[in-house]
């Protein structure tokens, strides 16, 4: 797995977490090689986690498309309710290996959060989880959960008060005690490796979709359909179909409609340094990182995966935004003509997978990562739609 994606990526750090990512790297390609880790990290994916995840036929909402097929890959399904439970498992069994015996981790929507307290508690690690105080405001089921798991919730009441606040606040925790702790970063995002890391815990979406979708229709799907934040449920859906015909579309936060806000950094950015890494993100003339916004707090993010960046200079997958009122849209379509209620976040990607069926052949079919499930966010949906 590569240090960089083309221009993109890299490892932009102080000296002082130069020798933990490197032993981070080491201990991930040596766990990559041994067999005895991959059994233990797919028996741990099936029998706590409950893959592999089904892809769901989207029958009436196909109807309401009116074109091609849509169908859903239910990473809602998995232990916690979301994809991140995939990257937190895998993350954990090397900390474990590594004889870190505490786990910190940052979250914006608090699935990530979730699942690391998860993992650390059926692993026995200690564990602390960075969260800014307007996404504990907005997820609180979700706090109340990782405290529930034995997790330390901290607030964090810096900058905007979101996910990048919360990373930052990470950050700062691992550089003073980096000997001890492992942070379990939950995106494709930081410096080297995390994003070539979290993309390989994350692939095995994609090559479930592929091996079912070869199963089912003998042949890859036309369409995958993901949202993108810092872009960990993408790069899982996409790595694996890289190299095959598969047309790839991320969907960004646009945020509220008429504002110029949002959160897309591959549709309103400009190549610069976040979090570690170069990739591309939100940012003033000066170079200042710029204030986000968007109704779905897993996407409300100032940078992107530098893997993502590397797919759309490539014109390998092509990146679009959705606003909030659109993605509240895809979540009224989804409870109400499917029985799911889906997490804002993949609410995006399910309302572009919309708008993408409406201009296909029925003979086609997409498929849509359904990253998490809605539970979390029915009380920004309720004062939304009030």
């Amino acid at each position: 797995m590569p240090r960089r994606f083309g221009a993109y990526g890299g490892a932009y750090v102080p000296e002082t977490l130069v020798p933990a990512l490197s032993e981070l790297e080491r201990a991930w390609r040596a766990a990559r090689r041994d067999p005895a880790f991959r059994r233990e990290l797919a028996e741990r994916a099936r029998s706590f986690g409950g893959r592999p995840t089904p892809l769901h036929f989207a029958e009436r909402l196909t109807a309401r498309a009116g074109g091609a097929e849509i169908w859903l890959k239910r990473e809602d399904l998995v232990h916690g309710g979301a994809h991140k439970f995939n990257n937190a498992l895998g993350q954990g069994l090397l900390a474990r290996r590594m004889g870190k015996p505490r786990l910190i981790a940052e979250t914006g929507a608090g699935q990530h959060g979730v699942a690391t307290a998860m993992i650390g508690a059926a692993l026995g690690f200690a564990t602390e989880v960075y969260m800014g105080e307007v996404d504990m405001e907005r997820q609180r089921p979700n706090v109340l959960r990782m405290e529930l798991l034995g997790a330390r919730v901290r607030p964090v009441r810096t900058g905007q008060r979101t996910l990048k606040d919360a990373i930052n606040e990470a950050l700062r925790d691992w550089i003073t005690n980096v000997r001890t702790t492992h942070y379990l970063l939950g995106s494709a995002v930081g410096p080297h490796p995390f994003p070539s890391m979290v993309a390989d815990f994350q692939s095995v979406i994609g090559r479930e979709i592929l091996r079912e979708a070869r199963r089912r229709w003998g042949r890859p799907p036309h369409l995958a359909v993901a949202c993108v934040g810092g872009g960990s449920n993408a790069i899982g859906t996409f790595h694996p179909m890289r190299r095959t015909s598969v047309e790839l579309l991320g969907v960004e936060a646009g945020g509220p409609r008429g504002s110029t806000v949002g959160a897309a950094s591959l549709t309103r950015g400009r190549p610069g340094i976040l979090h570690g890494s170069y990739s591309y993100v939100l940012q003033d003339r000066s170079g200042e990182i710029a204030d986000t916004q968007s109704i779905s707090a897993g996407l409300d993010y100032a940078g992107v995966g530098p893997e993502h960046a590397y797919l759309r200079d490539a014109g390998r997958a092509r990146y679009i935004a959705v606003h909030d009122e659109d993605a509240l849209r895809a979540f009224r379509w989804l409870a109400e003509d499917e029985g799911i209620l889906p997490a804002l976040e993949p609410s995006h990607a399910i309302y572009a997978a919309v708008v993408e069926a409406r201009r296909r052949p029925k003979r086609q079919r997409i498929v849509v990562t359904l990253s998490g499930r809605g539970d979390k966010d029915l009380e920004v949906v309720g004062r939304a739609v009030a």
